[in-house]
């Protein structure tokens, strides 16, 4: 398995710069989208609900990237440091954009989800970065100091310009968003879901193509990756309920928590790995990129099949 996944970590997926255009495009539109959603009183909610709002937050963006960082020190004997980065990676990044979908469907605490969503979105901007450079660049030491045989290149990325791009994908169509939604609410109201739906439709269109480009890939590799991503998802989600029923939290709060930190904005995680300015072409992304991209596909079915359930027990 080893030997297959460092083959893997060599492959450079079937992406043309037109296709990572619309890539980006896409995540800035479905980020504009989630934005109309979104208003002032949202984060107003974290300051007045503070202890369920604390849990998914910490849940997020403090437990997930740690308890990922253990998975991948555990299984540095059939993980590669590329597949492990991006796992790293996809931990540090916001919440998915279908969440709040979920929520609603699990029966869940939407508003709760909606204002998770909020801080999310805003604060990715800075702690996915900070998330990956802390956990990457402690997993390098970790490993290179556990298997000497093997000494890790230490994780040197352009963290501004990881910073500007995050900014640039879910920022500025944030206050875009926000901005049209409080100028505009009647237009607002009238497009919002049919935006919604839309920009579920395209970015499941996109992962398609995307899939049938890099379809021998898939076949070859999906039975090295699909086992790693399935215990990565269902430890984040088992992470959240955990956390959120350590702290005591309804049983709609903890759905809500549940599922904030098992679906991940992975999608993000696969334009950043793509972008040459912040991991340069001399570095291999072959892994850190197909579990991204697997990510974006299982967290949806995984996310799905969990919210389903709950809505028939409640």
């Amino acid at each position: 398995m080893i030997e297959s996944l460092k083959q893997l970590d060599n492959v450079r997926l079937n992406f043309s710069s037109e296709s990572l255009f619309i890539i980006n495009l896409t995540l800035a539109f479905i980020m504009f989208g989630v934005a109309l959603g979104i208003k002032l009183d949202d984060f107003k909610r974290i300051i007045n609900y503070p202890k369920p709002a604390f849990t998914g937050i910490v849940s997020q963006f403090i437990l997930l990237p740690f308890v990922t960082f253990v998975i991948v020190i555990l299984l540095r004997n059939y993980i590669t440091p590329n597949v492990a980065f991006g796992m790293i990676l996809v931990a540090s990044c916001p919440g998915g954009n279908i969440s709040n979908f979920m929520s609603s469907l699990a029966k869940a605490n939407a508003a709760l989800s909606v204002s998770l969503t909020a801080f999310a979105t805003l604060g990715a901007i800075i702690l996915t970065p900070l998330n990956f450079s802390l956990w990457g660049g402690l997993y390098t030491k970790v490993y290179s100091a556990m298997d000497a045989t093997e000494l890790l290149r230490p994780i040197k990325i352009d963290a501004i310009e990881m910073f500007k791009t995050v900014f640039i994908l879910l920022g500025i169509p944030l206050i875009i968003g926000m901005f049209f939604s409080s100028k505009l609410p009647k237009l607002t109201s009238k497009i919002y879901k049919p935006i919604q739906r839309l920009s579920i439709l395209v970015f499941t269109a996109i992962v398609i193509i995307s899939f049938a480009k890099n379809y021998e890939y898939f076949v070859t590799y999906i039975k090295f990756i699909f086992l790693f991503v399935l215990v990565h998802n269902a430890l984040a989600l088992l992470t959240g309920y955990s956390f959120a029923s350590l702290l005591r939290l309804s049983d709609k709060d903890r759905r809500t928590v549940t599922i904030e930190t098992g679906i991940q904005n992975s999608a993000l995680g696969l334009v950043l790995i793509f972008n040459s300015l912040i991991f340069p072409e001399d570095i291999a992304t072959g892994g850190m990129a197909f579990i991204a991209a697997w990510w974006a596909i299982w967290h949806i079915l995984s996310g799905l099949t969990i919210a389903g359930i709950w809505s028939y027990k409640n």
